[in-house]
């Protein structure tokens, strides 16, 4: 029996038909060359060889009695794999319908009495260009793993060729046998236990985390805003925007793919890092989309930003991270002053993240907590969204931007190779929009989902992310010296002039 931690459980706390708390992928795949059947079939037969692999795909929900405390994790045999490998009918399809298709499906709420994740399959896609390609659309739940986990599960199930690699099969002791039920008094004995030593815990931790919190706040107000400006407090408010209110439960989703060399020649010129200039491409492309539909708000917004607890060499599929917020500089239309503002917010997020890795709690106690935690933020979300607040509460951040390192070279599921690696993550009320994106074998892949009534037209998104992009080459690639970039003060009259 294990335990899901206290912020894996939150994710199965927070869902609602309106907030899925999945994550996906959607990838284009070049069929294998010999391919005989479908490539759904294929694929079937290549996840039953590695089932044993990874623990996602062969455990479910077990749930304390009366929603005592956090879930279990047990075993599901048999899997049953025509449920959790779909095949998507119809005919040739474009990537914009098939978009369309993954945002639909990453609608859907997951069958909790099943292991939490699906594929279904794509056999014809037609790129641009005109070839045609096959897709997979996946997800899994976000208890299941966090995003550096959904790396280690990639690893675990891809190749690094045609040819499949020998895979060892898990030795199977005689007759197989069902997993023993869970029995009342120790699911509960195991609560009471836990949580007690999760008390202990943060009781411990408390003066540690206070001096932390204490140091970070000191020097982030210190810090000012990085612009030459007084200090300020580091607690700041978003504007409003028209993604910053109550979600339904439709979703838009949309795509973008950018060259990863050409995004780091524009990091190394202006003496930033890859991060900074994919937050600045984001913030650009915002300003395009924010222009077209609404205008541009004049105070920046602000996107929060997952920060990555894991240690090196942790291989666990549960989430190991926690959330920051970013100045992405939108207020000024100099494209240059607005990436100094995002490398000083960020370099800011760097001193935070050193100071607060080791306090930061990813656990609390189980003891009622589907009771208590899901009930509350059930109840405020019902209204925030019920009441109209949803329109008129600043929020702390606009949207979430998260930047997932993934393979450098390409990669390979049942002898096809994937051509594109295009991320879906999670909106909630009053941030309903997220941008993720994911490098894989050279290339930077952007993966946009909404809620469909806040961002209809989320290809106008994408296609300014392209447009920045574009722009980026030419005005932050030819820069010779990155040293001004960060030293040169802001004269007083510049920093008054906004939009």
């Amino acid at each position: 029996m294990h335990t899901l931690s206290g912020l894996d459980a939150l994710f199965l706390y927070l869902e609602t038909p309106q907030t899925p708390m999945h994550i996906g992928s959607f990838c284009l795949y070049e069929p294998p060359e010999l391919l005989k059947g479908s490539l759904h079939k294929a694929i079937k037969a290549h996840i039953a060889k590695r089932l044993h692999l990874a623990p996602v795909f062969t455990r479910k929900l077990g749930l304390m009695p009366l929603d005592m405390g956090h879930p279990v994790w047990v075993d599901a045999e048999p899997v049953d794999l025509n449920f959790h490998i779909r095949q998507v009918k119809g005919n040739i399809l474009t990537v914009r319908e098939a978009e369309s298709i993954c945002a639909e499906l990453h609608s859907r709420l997951m069958d909790r009495s099943q292991p939490l994740w699906e594929f279904h399959v794509f056999e014809h896609i037609q790129r641009p260009d005109g070839s045609l390609c096959a897709g997979v659309y996946s997800k899994i739940h976000h208890a299941a793993l966090d995003g550096k986990g959904g790396t280690v599960l990639t690893n675990a199930i891809m190749d690094l060729g045609p040819v499949p690699r020998d895979v060892p099969q898990p030795k199977k002791s005689g007759r197989a046998r069902a997993a023993p039920a869970l029995k009342t008094g120790e699911m509960i004995s195991a609560v009471l236990s836990t949580s007690l030593s999760q008390y202990v815990n943060l009781i411990k931790a408390l003066p540690q985390a206070a001096r932390a919190f204490g140091s970070t706040l000191v020097k982030q107000t210190a810090a000012g805003s990085g612009e030459g400006s007084r200090p300020k407090s580091p607690i700041q408010l978003a504007p409003m925007t028209d993604f910053n209110v109550a979600i339904t439960n439709e979703r838009s989703f949309g795509t973008a793919r950018l060259s990863f060399a050409d995004c780091r020649t524009m990091a190394r010129a202006t003496g930033g890092t890859f991060n900074d200039i994919v937050l600045w491409i984001c913030a650009t492309a915002l300003r395009t989309y924010l222009k077209k539909h609404g205008g541009i708000p004049t105070k920046s917004l602000l996107a929060a930003m997952p920060i990555n607890l894991r240690e090196e060499g942790n291989e666990d599929f549960n989430t190991q991270a926690s959330m920051t917020v970013v100045d992405l500089g939108t207020h000024w239309a100099d494209p240059l002053r607005r990436l100094k503002a995002i490398m000083a917010s960020t370099a800011k997020v760097k001193t935070a993240r050193n100071d607060l890795k080791e306090v930061i709690p990813t656990d609390f106690p189980s003891l009622l907590a589907p009771w208590v935690v899901g009930g509350a933020a059930k109840a405020a979300f019902k209204v925030y969204s019920a009441t109209g607040l949803s329109h008129r509460l600043p929020m702390m951040a606009n949207l979430v931007i998260s930047n997932v390192p993934g393979p450098k070279v390409p990669l390979y599921m049942a002898g096809g190779r994937m051509l594109t690696f295009h991320p879906l993550s999670i909106v909630v009320h009053g941030v309903a929009l997220n941008i993720t994106i994911q490098t894989y074998a050279g290339q930077v892949d952007f993966g946009v989902i909404a809620d469909k009534r806040a961002m209809p037209e989320v290809h106008d998104l994408t296609d300014a992310i392209l447009q920045a992009f574009e722009l980026g080459q030419q005005v932050l690639a030819p820069i010779s010296n990155p040293t001004p970039l960060l030293a040169a003060p802001t004269p007083k009259k510049a920093r008054k002039k906004a939009i």
